[in-house]
């Protein structure tokens, strides 16, 4: 009888956080009900395919787990790959992308089934029934092709996480991640979920709207414990919105100060939530260990931030939260959504000038522009239908939708030079002001020269005859999109970003 199940992450676009997550969560219940799991990375195997094939020969399944995005790709290559190799393997899809599209994922020929949503016990479902030799139509939570059609079985309860097994972090290869990075760092989730609706958001779509969380006895005691195993140096929370509860984000970092273990930590954040934390709790997670935290701020125009349903968004809250952070030494990012629907470039000056006055007050502040990204399932669908955005009509279409794509029918030509340009200038006056320009020759002097003509032009929307970009593009390189976990570059140059 085969017990063996493959799992398959496929490689993305920037530095690896660690081992996989999703793929160590699924394959924790696995082992405890005699299964074999394989794993295997994209992100450190550069010959996957070829990992994979030889994998598959004696596996009961193969699961996949994908984002919106690039990451399509190599995970359609690897399901094609598999259904020439072993046509009668059952191949998995799995992950925010075919939970939020399940019936447009089955489409395709090489997918036969599509676990929706929290997926530890459905997996492990799964793989006892085929290795039993039935079939599937009774397990909830999936979708799946039944006869020629396609069936949605009823959903899986949500399970409270405390009572889901510990990741299977035995299986993370930390050496080999480590020889990338030169960090020894584990993405951890001490949650999931966050309370807020912004139409932008799949999250509100994918776990609508619930908090569920670890209890603050578990994560310090966890994380403590594989800091010490696998000398991590470093963590990187995943949790969409880590302080939904503050007594419980205060507790823990309380936790983390007094166990000793001492690592380094980062997360994702709401500005409202961080300032209800009075600056003592701030401070105590800058001694705890946190270096860096990440907001979507978004913008700071009230009317975009309507549009957006981020009621919760307050333009003070936004300096507050610099001024905080900074007394706490933790750097702090703030992501920024341009060409929203509805927004104007009256909107965008407002933004670019309210974050140019926080970054010029509080030097721990950098700035994550992106263009706004249509992902599946959101709630303005139907609206940027209307606008003429075009809807991917396949799995392998959606992996054109990724943070630095444009597919806003309202951005092009003009305005979108306009804002390139608006962009560039704003990134650069940030850059200089915070002396993280590598040129040697715009520091001192020449810096402070070329600051003030760049507040001027930010200040009078004026942009003709970019001289000051022309000089720094010759030796600079321009920062236009951070990691909101850990506040690292993940990209140069505006073709990136528009």
């Amino acid at each position: 009888m085969r017990n063996k199940v493959v799992l398959f992450y496929p490689p993305y676009a920037g530095t690896p956080l660690g081992p996989p997550l999703s793929l160590l969560s699924l394959a924790s219940p696995l082992i405890e009900e005699g299964f074999r799991v394989s794993i295997v990375d994209g992100s450190i195997e550069r010959d996957f395919k070829q990992i994979v094939a030889t994998e598959i020969k004696d596996a009961l399944c193969l699961g996949l787990s994908l984002l919106t995005g690039q990451v399509i790709r190599p995970a359609v290559e690897v399901a094609r790959l598999t259904r020439h190799l072993r046509p009668e393997l059952p191949i998995i899809f799995g992950g925010w992308h075919p939970s939020l599209l399940p019936g447009q994922t089955l489409e395709e020929s090489f997918v036969n089934v599509v676990v929706r949503a929290q997926g530890e016990r459905t997996l492990v479902e799964i793989a006892r029934l085929l290795s039993e030799g039935k079939t599937l139509e009774t397990v909830r939570g999936v979708s799946l092709k039944l006869d020629g059609g396609v069936a949605h079985n009823p959903e899986r309860p949500v399970e409270n996480l405390n009572d889901l097994p510990s990741p299977a972090f035995s299986l993370g290869n930390f050496d080999a991640y480590e020889k990338l990075t030169g960090v020894r760092k584990l993405p951890y989730a001490s949650s999931v979920g966050c309370p807020y609706a912004c139409n932008y958001c799949t999250d509100q779509v994918f776990y609508k709207r619930r908090f569920n969380a670890y209890s603050a006895a578990r994560v310090v005691s966890e994380l403590t414990e594989l800091a010490a195993r696998y000398r991590l140096s470093e963590v990187a929370f995943l949790d969409s919105n880590f302080p939904v509860n503050i007594k419980r984000a205060v507790e823990i970092a309380r936790g983390f100060l007094e166990s000793k273990t001492r690592f380094r930590w980062t997360f994702q954040a709401s500005t409202d939530l961080l300032c209800r934390m009075s600056d003592e709790e701030v401070c105590l997670l800058g001694e705890a260990g946190v270096t860096h935290m990440g907001f979507g701020t978004e913008s700071a125009s009230q009317e975009v931030l309507a549009l957006m349903n981020k009621k919760h968004q307050r333009i003070g809250e936004m300096y507050e939260t610099a001024r905080k952070s900074e007394q706490a030494g933790i750097r702090v990012t703030f992501n920024l959504i341009l060409g929203y629907p509805g927004e104007t470039e009256a909107d965008r000056l407002v933004t670019f000038r309210v974050m140019s006055d926080i970054a010029r007050k509080h030097s721990n502040v950098s700035f994550s522009p992106n263009i706004f990204t249509p992902y599946p399932g959101i709630p303005i669908w139907p609206q940027l239908r209307l606008m003429g955005v075009h809807e991917p009509r396949s799995l392998e279409e959606w992996a054109d939708v990724s943070l630095g794509s444009n597919h806003l029918p309202w951005l092009r030509g003009e305005e979108l030079r306009r804002l390139r340009r608006m962009l560039e200038y704003f990134l650069l006056n940030n850059q200089i002001r915070r002396g993280t320009v590598k040129a040697a020759w715009i520091r001192g002097g020449v810096r402070r020269a070329l600051g003030a003509p760049l507040r001027w032009r930010l200040r009078k929307n004026h942009y003709g005859f970019p001289w000051e970009l022309w000089v720094a593009r010759a030796t600079e390189r321009l920062v236009t999109r951070r990691s909101l976990l850990t506040g690292q570059s993940l990209g140069h140059g505006m073709q990136e970003v528009c």
